[in-house]
């Protein structure tokens, strides 16, 4: 037997820490709004130097369940989308899953960057919709810690968050994903990378210490080719599932860059006042975004049956793709 999926409950996370522009632009030699003017970006959050990933995915993952109003014991699968875990060894999903009690589910990392959660998303609610168990999808990244301070590219960009959503299975069949189109460009595999750490560079304990951040080159090029994926892929799962794009509720995008998210909507034909968006208050927190802004986004106006919102993202690898989910 097959289900629908419904979003049972829905949680975020930010640390306490506002860093402003200011404080940026200052250190960077910036003049007062240059960051504001290209990224829409007016403030951040940064972890605490004692928090860890789980420290902050922690609790989103425990409003997102309390707010479903089902048992930590009913959850069958917990998928965490982060690119920054407590140890690059063992994964940080089954701590979580432990943290909230949930009684040893099936609980794994994926490492998709920016488009994480969309990957973690479609493959919880394949399991929710095969198995009929609840299943949560948790985005978490301390982005601070992997950015150069020094580099502007990054420095401007990035910051802490968690999102986290429960599915759980529906009556309704016609609930939950109704198009997913993921991609892939490997040919711009390493415009954003951190080069040191991994088995093609190992760690070196006399290693620059720019060699363990993040670095992103070519940004111009980053920024057409993250445009025309989300678009690309976007348009494919309108046109599969017949759906035009003013029968969008809400558009849910990754926050990368307020401009991006303009003109990926503005491809698409997605009038403004339908893009969900955080990017001022909490900056680009990468897999974090999707479920972050959503979150946000039901706070302010909660979810409504039937509604059809699309997410899209697009990132480091390069990697991303687009997803149209009912309500």
């Amino acid at each position: 037997m097959t289900y629908g999926v419904f979003i049972a409950g829905l949680g975020h996370h930010a640390p306490e820490r506002i860093v402003p522009n200011s404080e940026i632009e200052a250190r960077l030699g910036l003049e007062e709004g240059w960051i504001a003017r290209r990224s829409g970006i007016r403030n951040r959050r940064f972890a605490a130097p004692e928090e860890a990933l789980s420290d902050i995915a922690l609790p989103a993952a425990d409003r997102a369940l309390k707010n479903s109003g089902i048992a930590a014991a009913d959850i069958d699968l917990l998928l965490l989308a982060t690119s920054t875990p407590d140890h690059l060894l063992p994964p940080s999903a089954p701590l979580l899953a432990h943290q909230l009690g949930l009684g040893g589910p099936g609980a794994v990392d994926i490492t998709g960057a920016c488009g994480g959660f969309l990957y973690a998303l479609s493959f919880a609610q394949s399991h929710v919709r095969l198995h009929g168990k609840a299943a949560m999808v948790v985005a978490a990244n301390i982005l601070s810690r992997r950015i150069n301070p020094d580099e502007r590219a990054s420095a401007v960009l990035f910051a802490d968050a968690a999102g986290a959503i429960v599915l759980c299975p529906a009556k309704n069949g016609m609930a939950g994903l109704q198009g997913l189109e993921l991609c892939s460009n490997g040919a711009d595999y390493d415009h954003i990378r951190i080069p040191m750490g991994g088995t093609r560079l190992p760690y070196q304990a006399n290693a620059a210490p720019a060699a363990m951040k993040m670095q992103i080159n070519d940004g111009k090029r980053v920024f057409s080719h993250a445009v025309r994926m989300m678009t690309d892929s976007a348009r494919t799962v309108l046109e599969g599932t017949g759906t035009a794009p003013g029968n969008i509720s809400r558009f849910v995008p990754h926050q990368a860059n307020r401009r991006m998210l303009d003109a990926v909507a503005h491809a698409l034909n997605i009038p403004q006042h339908k893009i969900a968006c955080s990017i001022e208050e909490f900056g680009n927190s990468s897999a974090a975004t999707i479920p972050l802004t959503l979150s946000l986004s039901h706070a302010a106006d909660p979810l409504r049956d039937g509604e059809l919102l699309l997410f899209s993202a697009a990132g480091a690898g390069m990697t991303g793709g687009s997803a149209l989910w009912r309500v």
